[in-house]
């Protein structure tokens, strides 16, 4: 059974930082791309950042590129996603996903990974 469980969310302040972490059980890690996916109230899920089987290709969000870095620890079957400078625009619930030999490039489409968790709330208050 494939059991995908983040944490890290909470509430900070404007500018402030977060690191969320992904733990993926029940599948071969190292054959999975990861993303973190993120959903606001009234507002379609979006990929925030992905990064491929092999870990060599990684995508951003251009809202997020330079203040977000996504990293693989694939001895311990993790995924995070570490957030700084963060605005009140990032607040939505974050969510974690894995797809088979997920390639990277320049998309990180929610409907084309397969397992998901069930998120953790970040909240930037200004």
């Amino acid at each position: 059974q494939v059991q995908v469980v983040e944490s890290g969310g909470g509430l900070v302040q404007v500018g402030g930082s977060l690191r969320l972490s992904c733990t993926v059980s029940g599948l071969p890690f190292g054959d999975y791309g990861l993303g973190w996916f993120r959903q606001a109230p009234g507002k379609e899920r979006e990929g925030v950042s992905c990064i491929s089987w092999r870990g060599s290709v990684t995508y951003y969000l251009d809202s997020v590129k330079g203040r977000f870095t996504i990293s693989r620890d694939n001895a311990k079957n993790t995924l995070n996603l570490q957030m700084n400078s963060l605005k009140p625009e990032d607040t939505a619930m974050y969510y974690c996903a894995a797809r088979k030999y997920y390639r990277g490039g320049n998309y990180c489409y929610a409907h084309s990974f397969d397992y998901w968790g069930q998120g953790t709330q970040v909240t930037v208050s200004s």
